[in-house]
């Protein structure tokens, strides 16, 4: 398992990172990492932008689940089978917000592994690819625009990701209200409401706590990686609205 992890995760990231390194010697290594995540984010933008789009959807059928609720509200087991076949049948899924985000715990403890287990900016040639170059460490600098040493620590960083986080989570999900004893809701549609609900709250501080813990590196791959979310959010709901009008 481990050994599929450095294979799928680690030493692809340790090796994409040190390629910009190798061809962007005129930059510090904090914007590296920004150029870095975003690429990242741009490798995983197919997948983001479904889940924006589910989160869309779901919103604008409120009104036919809510019939669906209402039909069913006495019979909770065949309220939720119903509500989770029109999910199917309109391509929906709930939890697509939720596991778009997940899908960054890997990569963050891949970045871990790079930032705190492999030496930089000395380069570990053991780990490099047959066509990566490695830069000498001696051009490699570990600052952010001079303001912060990268393997550092920054509480400014750190909360700064904890704010974008909140933001970007708030954003995606939408206004989700907590799930109540009483309500009609299915069990499937509750989870998921419970889930986006949680997630904004304690997401933010996993996420602080975990950039501020680590070093400044982490701090700036999820406030860039966030500011790049919300951006991308913004726009698919700006577009997406557009052509809902035209047709």
């Amino acid at each position: 398992m481990i050994s599929l992890f450095h294979t799928l995760i680690s030493d692809p990231l340790y090796n994409g990172l040190v390629f910009l390194m190798s061809v962007l010697p005129f930059f510090d290594e904090g914007v590296i990492i920004v150029i870095f995540t975003i690429i990242i984010k741009l490798i995983l933008l197919p997948l983001s932008v479904k889940a924006s789009k589910a989160q869309i959807k779901m919103k604008s059928t409120e009104k036919d689940l809510a019939v669906i609720k209402e039909k069913y509200k006495d019979n909770k087991e065949e309220q939720s089978r119903k509500i989770m076949g029109f999910y199917k049948e309109n391509g929906i899924n709930p939890f697509s917000s939720i596991l778009i985000l997940i899908i960054q715990l890997p990569i963050l403890i891949g970045l871990y592994r790079i930032f705190l287990k492999s030496g930089l900016p000395a380069i570990n040639e053991n780990l490099l690819y047959s066509f990566i170059t490695a830069p000498n460490p001696a051009s490699i600098s570990m600052t952010f625009l001079s303001f912060v040493n990268i393997s550092e620590k920054s509480l400014i960083l750190a909360l700064l990701a904890g704010i974008t986080t909140y933001f970007q989570v708030s954003l995606s999900s939408g206004a989700q209200k907590p799930p109540t004893p009483n309500s009609s809701s299915g069990i499937q549609e509750n989870l998921a409401k419970a889930m986006s609900v949680q997630m904004k709250y304690f997401f933010p501080i996993m996420m602080v706590f975990i950039a501020y813990t680590i070093s400044s590196a982490i701090a700036i791959y999820l406030i860039t990686s966030n500011l790049f979310a919300i951006g991308q959010e913004i726009y698919i709901k700006k577009k997406y609205h557009k052509s809902a009008m035209v047709i």
